[in-house]
């Protein structure tokens, strides 16, 4: 972990409200596990006084050096809003990489990876380093579901890559008409993965985690919860774990991502 002045390299509007930014930093970032994330404030500005945390989109290297990461983002506040307006060569304070990550067992041969919205921003960075690190599994099937063909994210960028795409709309804008834990489903009932991994809103994160269960698959989620440090010193990530007796976990470090196996929604 490590606190620096990133220069920002490129602010680009994807959309009405999602843009990605890339910022440059250093060899810190050069063993970021995917799901990890940077906490980010502009300097300067009192109003959002604390920073804001991002997953980690994208990692640049340049022959084994670091030369920078993406954040892809939405603005949903004022945080984000202020950030939607840096330009290049401006500077933005970043802490990180914070949090635990996807942790893929080394007997994993097949994973499911299903993006809600915005949730799809550190799924990207999981599924590149998997085709750059585990050249022993399957390539990932993906699930893309948004409310309208405006929140289908990375589509481009995937689709690239040659991977197994399936993607839902709730509006039928772009592809299939419903809730992408239905294209979800129907792909469980004829093959069934080593691992589901996650990102989304809380509802779709809640089915997901029923499929899981219904299907006997080991799931890991990534959760998007407010974090006002991100080192689990000010208590305001906390969320409710385990079935039984309460129990609290912080997203910020013992997350965002959680194995279903300790953690229930």
């Amino acid at each position: 972990m490590i606190l620096e002045n990133a220069k920002v390299l490129w602010n680009k509007k994807l959309g009405p409200s999602y843009y990605k930014v890339g910022l440059q930093c250093w060899n810190s970032h050069l063993d970021v596990v995917p799901g990890q994330f940077v906490m980010i404030r502009i300097p300067g500005q009192m109003d959002p006084l604390l920073r804001r945390p991002f997953s980690i989109h994208h990692i640049l290297i340049d022959n084994g050096v670091v030369k920078g990461l993406e954040v892809l983002y939405q603005v949903v506040g004022k945080g984000t809003a202020r950030l939607s307006k840096v330009k290049r060569n401006d500077l933005v304070d970043i802490l990180g990489p914070l949090g635990k990550g996807f942790m893929i067992p080394r007997s994993a041969r097949m994973v499911f990876v299903v993006a809600g919205g915005i949730g799809i921003a550190p799924l990207f960075y999981l599924i590149s380093n998997l085709e750059k690190t585990r050249h022993d599994m399957h390539r990932p099937v993906v699930f893309l579901g948004g409310r309208s063909k405006r929140d289908i994210l990375c589509l481009e960028e995937l689709s690239k890559k040659g991977l197994n795409i399936h993607v839902t709309t709730d509006d039928g804008t772009y592809g299939k008409m419903g809730l992408v834990t239905d294209l979800l489903e129907k792909r469980l009932e004829k093959q069934l993965p080593d691992m589901i991994c996650a990102c989304g809103p809380s509802a779709m994160l809640k089915k997901v985690a029923v499929l899981s269960e219904k299907y006997n698959t080991r799931c890991q989620i990534s959760l998007e919860t407010t974090m006002a440090c991100g080192m689990g010193a000010c208590l305001g990530c906390a969320v409710k774990i385990g079935n039984g007796k309460e129990k609290y976990a912080h997203a910020c470090v013992d997350g965002p991502v959680f194995d279903l196996d300790r953690f229930r929604l």
